[in-house]
């Protein structure tokens, strides 16, 4: 079994490798069970971002934070390289609420896909076979709602396959994602969404 880059690369050297990334400070997260019958050997990894959370908490703030949480998968499968261009494929889900100015923004969805391509180049993370899809979502509370009032969410899910034969700046990558979608600031080298919005424009316009 190889990485795309040749280097020889095992499932449980893999999976060592996105259990020892170092995630961002702000999230909580735990290895969880990952789905069935997606491929011979996975691993997956869940996230929230915590905001004075306790520590008996954490689990399920890793799961479901009303700050910002999502997934990330690790598939292996030798049989799979025609169709993801290796023998590994990464999964990840990201999700957050919006204030409700930026939800309205037309490049929002723009932004976040951008933030998951910048994350994943400012740590090196080489990948090919990109896509997904980044999703917003406005809200309108009805009836005994009527009070939650108007909200809004940005949904990013994506794949892509890895290559190399280092895993862990993928998982931070994606932590760096989550982070950003959730509002906390941007790491060196990736622009805030305020930055990021209005290159955008300049260049649609």
């Amino acid at each position: 079994m190889a990485s795309v880059s040749g280097a020889p690369v095992d499932f449980d050297t893999a999976a060592e490798q996105i259990r020892g990334a170092r995630l961002r400070g702000e999230l909580v997260s735990q290895e969880i069970a990952a789905p069935e019958r997606i491929a011979p050997q996975s691993i997956a990894l869940a996230a929230g971002v915590a905001r004075g959370v306790r520590r008996d908490d954490a689990a399920d703030t890793a799961l479901e934070s009303p700050y910002g949480a999502g997934r990330i998968v690790l598939m292996h499968d030798p049989d799979a390289f025609d169709e993801w261009g290796g023998t590994y494929r990464i999964v990840c889900f990201a999700q957050a609420p919006l204030e409700l100015e930026i939800g309205v923004d037309p490049f929002i969805s723009d932004v976040a896909w951008s933030w998951l391509v910048d994350a994943l180049d400012s740590r090196g993370a080489g990948y090919t076979y990109l896509s997904g899809t980044a999703t917003k979502t406005l809200s309108t509370s009805f009836g005994a709602l009527e009070a939650r009032g108007d909200s809004a969410q940005i949904e990013l899910r994506a794949s892509w396959t890895p290559r190399g034969d280092d895993f862990a700046p993928h998982a931070e990558a994606w932590s760096e994602l989550l982070c950003l979608l959730a509002g906390l600031p941007h790491a060196e080298g990736i622009d805030s969404i305020a930055a990021r919005r209005s290159r955008l424009a300049a260049e649609g316009a």
